[in-house]
Protein backbone atom coordinates (compact mmCIF):
# COMPACT_ATOMS: atom_id res chain seq x y z
CA UNK A 1 0.00 0.00 0.00
CA UNK A 2 1.46 3.34 -1.01
CA UNK A 3 1.79 6.23 1.43
CA UNK A 4 -0.61 8.30 -0.67
CA UNK A 5 -3.55 5.88 -0.43
CA UNK A 6 -6.38 6.63 1.95
CA UNK A 7 -6.71 4.68 5.19
CA UNK A 8 -8.02 1.14 5.15
CA UNK A 9 -10.60 -0.07 7.66
CA UNK A 10 -7.82 -1.90 9.51
CA UNK A 11 -5.86 1.35 9.85
CA UNK A 12 -8.93 3.15 11.20
CA UNK A 13 -9.25 0.33 13.76
CA UNK A 14 -5.57 0.69 14.71
CA UNK A 15 -6.08 4.38 15.48
CA UNK A 16 -9.30 3.69 17.39
CA UNK A 17 -7.50 1.11 19.53
CA UNK A 18 -4.56 3.47 20.06
CA UNK A 19 -6.95 6.12 21.36
CA UNK A 20 -7.96 3.75 24.16
CA UNK A 21 -4.59 4.50 25.82
CA UNK A 22 -4.82 8.27 25.43
CA UNK A 23 -4.19 9.95 28.77
CA UNK A 24 -2.73 6.86 30.45
CA UNK A 25 0.80 8.25 30.75
CA UNK A 26 3.38 6.03 32.45
CA UNK A 27 1.32 2.87 32.62
CA UNK A 28 1.94 -0.69 31.42
CA UNK A 29 0.05 -1.29 28.18
CA UNK A 30 -0.73 -4.94 27.39
CA UNK A 31 -2.19 -5.49 23.92
CA UNK A 32 -3.51 -8.90 22.87
CA UNK A 33 -3.80 -9.36 19.12
CA UNK A 34 -2.19 -7.86 16.04
CA UNK A 35 -4.15 -4.63 15.74
CA UNK A 36 -3.94 -3.82 19.48
CA UNK A 37 -0.17 -4.41 19.34
CA UNK A 38 0.22 -2.02 16.41
CA UNK A 39 -2.03 0.42 18.25
CA UNK A 40 0.04 0.50 21.45
CA UNK A 41 3.21 1.13 19.49
CA UNK A 42 1.51 3.88 17.50
CA UNK A 43 0.25 5.54 20.68
CA UNK A 44 3.72 5.43 22.23
CA UNK A 45 5.27 6.97 19.11
CA UNK A 46 2.74 9.80 18.92
CA UNK A 47 0.57 11.09 21.78
CA UNK A 48 1.55 8.80 24.72
CA UNK A 49 5.38 8.67 24.81
CA UNK A 50 5.46 7.56 28.47
CA UNK A 51 3.56 4.31 27.86
CA UNK A 52 5.43 1.17 28.92
CA UNK A 53 5.17 -1.87 26.67
CA UNK A 54 7.10 -5.09 26.23
CA UNK A 55 8.42 -7.20 23.39
CA UNK A 56 5.83 -9.82 24.36
CA UNK A 57 8.17 -11.28 26.93
CA UNK A 58 10.03 -9.49 29.74
CA UNK A 59 11.86 -6.65 28.01
CA UNK A 60 10.46 -3.13 28.09
CA UNK A 61 11.10 -1.45 24.75
CA UNK A 62 12.37 2.05 24.13
CA UNK A 63 11.43 1.92 20.45
CA UNK A 64 8.84 -0.22 18.68
CA UNK A 65 9.64 -3.46 16.93
CA UNK A 66 7.91 -4.09 13.62
CA UNK A 67 5.04 -6.52 14.10
CA UNK A 68 6.12 -9.97 12.99
CA UNK A 69 9.83 -9.17 13.26
CA UNK A 70 12.10 -12.26 13.65
CA UNK A 71 13.42 -13.05 17.14
CA UNK A 72 16.94 -11.83 16.34
CA UNK A 73 15.80 -8.33 15.35
CA UNK A 74 17.82 -5.72 17.31
CA UNK A 75 15.85 -4.09 20.13
CA UNK A 76 16.17 -0.87 22.05
CA UNK A 77 15.58 -2.16 25.58
CA UNK A 78 14.99 0.29 28.41
CA UNK A 79 13.84 -2.02 31.19
CA UNK A 80 13.17 -5.53 32.42
CA UNK A 81 9.84 -6.81 33.68
CA UNK A 82 10.19 -10.41 34.89
CA UNK A 83 7.02 -12.34 35.60
CA UNK A 84 7.43 -12.13 39.36
CA UNK A 85 7.45 -8.33 39.24
CA UNK A 86 4.39 -8.13 37.03
CA UNK A 87 1.67 -8.76 39.61
CA UNK A 88 2.23 -5.73 41.87
CA UNK A 89 1.80 -3.57 38.76
CA UNK A 90 -1.35 -5.37 37.67
CA UNK A 91 -2.91 -5.34 41.16
CA UNK A 92 -2.35 -1.62 41.68
CA UNK A 93 -4.31 -0.33 38.67
CA UNK A 94 -1.11 0.55 36.76
CA UNK A 95 -1.88 -1.59 33.72
CA UNK A 96 -4.33 -1.26 30.82
CA UNK A 97 -4.96 -4.44 28.85
CA UNK A 98 -6.84 -4.78 25.57
CA UNK A 99 -8.23 -8.30 25.27
CA UNK A 100 -10.46 -10.09 22.83
CA UNK A 101 -14.05 -11.16 23.51
CA UNK A 102 -15.97 -14.14 22.17
CA UNK A 103 -19.07 -12.61 23.75
CA UNK A 104 -19.71 -9.30 25.48
CA UNK A 105 -22.97 -7.98 26.92
CA UNK A 106 -24.45 -4.54 27.43
CA UNK A 107 -22.75 -4.03 30.82
CA UNK A 108 -19.32 -5.18 29.66
CA UNK A 109 -19.30 -8.74 30.95
CA UNK A 110 -16.98 -10.70 28.66
CA UNK A 111 -16.75 -14.39 27.79
CA UNK A 112 -13.71 -16.21 26.42
CA UNK A 113 -14.35 -19.50 28.24
CA UNK A 114 -17.12 -21.47 26.51
CA UNK A 115 -20.25 -21.26 24.37
CA UNK A 116 -23.30 -22.83 25.92
CA UNK A 117 -23.87 -23.81 29.57
CA UNK A 118 -20.75 -24.23 31.71
CA UNK A 119 -21.83 -27.72 32.78
CA UNK A 120 -22.08 -28.94 29.18
CA UNK A 121 -20.80 -26.35 26.70
CA UNK A 122 -21.26 -26.58 22.95
CA UNK A 123 -17.74 -25.25 22.44
CA UNK A 124 -14.73 -24.96 24.73
CA UNK A 125 -12.78 -21.71 24.21
CA UNK A 126 -9.70 -20.31 25.96
CA UNK A 127 -10.93 -20.62 29.53
CA UNK A 128 -11.00 -17.81 32.05
CA UNK A 129 -7.32 -16.96 31.56
CA UNK A 130 -6.51 -13.63 33.23
CA UNK A 131 -9.84 -11.96 32.50
CA UNK A 132 -11.31 -11.92 36.05
CA UNK A 133 -8.19 -10.44 37.60
CA UNK A 134 -7.64 -8.00 34.75
CA UNK A 135 -11.09 -6.50 34.96
CA UNK A 136 -11.14 -5.90 38.70
CA UNK A 137 -7.53 -4.75 39.05
CA UNK A 138 -6.96 -2.24 36.25
CA UNK A 139 -8.51 -0.67 33.13
CA UNK A 140 -9.55 -3.13 30.44
CA UNK A 141 -10.63 -2.60 26.85
CA UNK A 142 -11.76 -5.09 24.21
CA UNK A 143 -10.93 -5.56 20.55
CA UNK A 144 -13.52 -7.40 18.41
CA UNK A 145 -12.49 -7.81 14.76
CA UNK A 146 -15.95 -8.97 13.64
CA UNK A 147 -18.96 -7.12 15.07
CA UNK A 148 -21.92 -9.54 15.04
CA UNK A 149 -24.92 -10.51 17.16
CA UNK A 150 -23.05 -13.70 18.08
CA UNK A 151 -20.48 -11.57 19.93
CA UNK A 152 -22.72 -8.76 21.24
CA UNK A 153 -25.27 -10.72 23.23
CA UNK A 154 -27.88 -9.83 25.85
CA UNK A 155 -26.32 -12.24 28.36
CA UNK A 156 -22.93 -13.93 28.05
CA UNK A 157 -22.88 -17.71 28.45
CA UNK A 158 -20.04 -17.51 30.97
CA UNK A 159 -18.55 -14.47 32.71
CA UNK A 160 -14.78 -14.31 32.26
CA UNK A 161 -14.25 -10.55 32.39
CA UNK A 162 -16.33 -8.72 34.99
CA UNK A 163 -18.76 -6.07 33.75
CA UNK A 164 -20.12 -3.01 35.53
CA UNK A 165 -23.22 -4.68 36.98
CA UNK A 166 -21.31 -7.58 38.51
CA UNK A 167 -18.50 -5.37 39.81
CA UNK A 168 -21.06 -3.13 41.55
CA UNK A 169 -22.75 -6.16 43.10
CA UNK A 170 -19.40 -7.45 44.40
CA UNK A 171 -18.63 -4.18 46.17
CA UNK A 172 -15.58 -1.96 46.71
CA UNK A 173 -13.00 -4.70 46.32
CA UNK A 174 -14.16 -5.17 42.72
CA UNK A 175 -14.88 -1.54 41.85
CA UNK A 176 -11.73 0.16 43.17
CA UNK A 177 -9.81 -0.15 39.88
CA UNK A 178 -12.60 -1.50 37.66
CA UNK A 179 -12.97 0.30 34.32
CA UNK A 180 -14.11 -1.14 31.00
CA UNK A 181 -12.90 1.73 28.91
CA UNK A 182 -13.87 0.97 25.31
CA UNK A 183 -14.84 -1.82 22.96
CA UNK A 184 -13.37 -1.31 19.49
CA UNK A 185 -14.74 -3.35 16.59
CA UNK A 186 -14.41 -3.39 12.83
CA UNK A 187 -17.51 -1.17 12.70
CA UNK A 188 -17.44 1.19 15.68
CA UNK A 189 -16.15 2.31 19.05
CA UNK A 190 -18.37 1.65 22.07
CA UNK A 191 -18.07 2.68 25.71
CA UNK A 192 -20.06 2.61 28.96
CA UNK A 193 -20.42 6.32 29.68
CA UNK A 194 -24.10 6.18 30.61
CA UNK A 195 -25.80 6.59 34.01
CA UNK A 196 -26.22 2.81 34.45
CA UNK A 197 -23.01 1.90 32.59
CA UNK A 198 -24.92 0.27 29.73
CA UNK A 199 -23.00 0.09 26.47
CA UNK A 200 -23.08 3.24 24.35
CA UNK A 201 -22.19 3.85 20.73
CA UNK A 202 -19.33 6.36 20.85
CA UNK A 203 -18.46 6.55 17.13
CA UNK A 204 -18.90 4.72 13.85
CA UNK A 205 -16.06 4.11 11.45
CA UNK A 206 -16.06 5.83 8.04
CA UNK A 207 -18.63 4.31 5.64
CA UNK A 208 -20.48 2.63 8.53
CA UNK A 209 -23.94 3.79 9.63
CA UNK A 210 -25.56 3.67 13.05
CA UNK A 211 -28.11 1.24 11.62
CA UNK A 212 -25.28 -1.07 10.52
CA UNK A 213 -24.04 -1.27 14.12
CA UNK A 214 -27.50 -1.59 15.69
CA UNK A 215 -28.40 -4.44 13.32
CA UNK A 216 -25.33 -6.42 14.41
CA UNK A 217 -25.77 -5.85 18.15
CA UNK A 218 -27.94 -8.26 20.13
CA UNK A 219 -29.24 -5.71 22.67
CA UNK A 220 -30.39 -2.06 22.66
CA UNK A 221 -27.48 0.39 22.36
CA UNK A 222 -27.48 3.80 23.94
CA UNK A 223 -26.37 6.43 21.47
CA UNK A 224 -26.31 10.23 21.20
CA UNK A 225 -28.56 11.96 18.69
CA UNK A 226 -25.56 12.69 16.48
CA UNK A 227 -23.01 9.87 16.49
CA UNK A 228 -19.58 11.11 15.35
CA UNK A 229 -17.25 9.37 12.94
CA UNK A 230 -14.19 7.64 14.38
CA UNK A 231 -11.01 9.70 14.04
CA UNK A 232 -9.20 9.03 10.78
CA UNK A 233 -5.46 8.32 10.81
CA UNK A 234 -3.25 11.32 10.15
CA UNK A 235 -0.60 11.30 7.45
CA UNK A 236 2.00 10.65 10.14
CA UNK A 237 -0.11 7.84 11.63
CA UNK A 238 -0.24 6.15 8.23
CA UNK A 239 3.51 6.52 7.71
CA UNK A 240 4.26 4.94 11.07
CA UNK A 241 1.75 2.12 10.61
CA UNK A 242 2.80 1.28 7.06
CA UNK A 243 6.54 1.88 7.11
CA UNK A 244 7.67 1.42 10.72
CA UNK A 245 5.28 -0.68 12.83
CA UNK A 246 3.54 -3.01 10.36
CA UNK A 247 5.36 -3.04 7.00
CA UNK A 248 4.14 -6.63 6.41
CA UNK A 249 0.50 -5.44 6.55
CA UNK A 250 -0.40 -8.05 9.16
CA UNK A 251 -3.21 -5.70 10.26
CA UNK A 252 -5.15 -6.84 7.19
CA UNK A 253 -5.27 -10.42 8.52
CA UNK A 254 -7.61 -9.23 11.30
CA UNK A 255 -9.64 -6.72 9.27
CA UNK A 256 -9.35 -7.52 5.56
CA UNK A 257 -9.41 -4.55 3.17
Amino acid sequence: MSAGEGPSRAEVCVVACAEAWRGDGELLASPIGTIPTIAVRLAAMTFEPDLLYTDGDAQLLGAPLPVGAPPDTPKLVEGWLPFGHFFPIAWSGKRHVMMGASQVDRFGNQNIACIGPWERPKAQLLGMRGAPGNTVNHPTSYWVPQHTTRVFVERVDCVSGVGYDRAAAAGPSATRFHEIRVVVTNLAVLDFQTPDHAMRLRSVHPDVTVNDVVAKTGFPLASPDDVPTTRAPTVEDLRLIRDVIDPQQLRDTEVPP
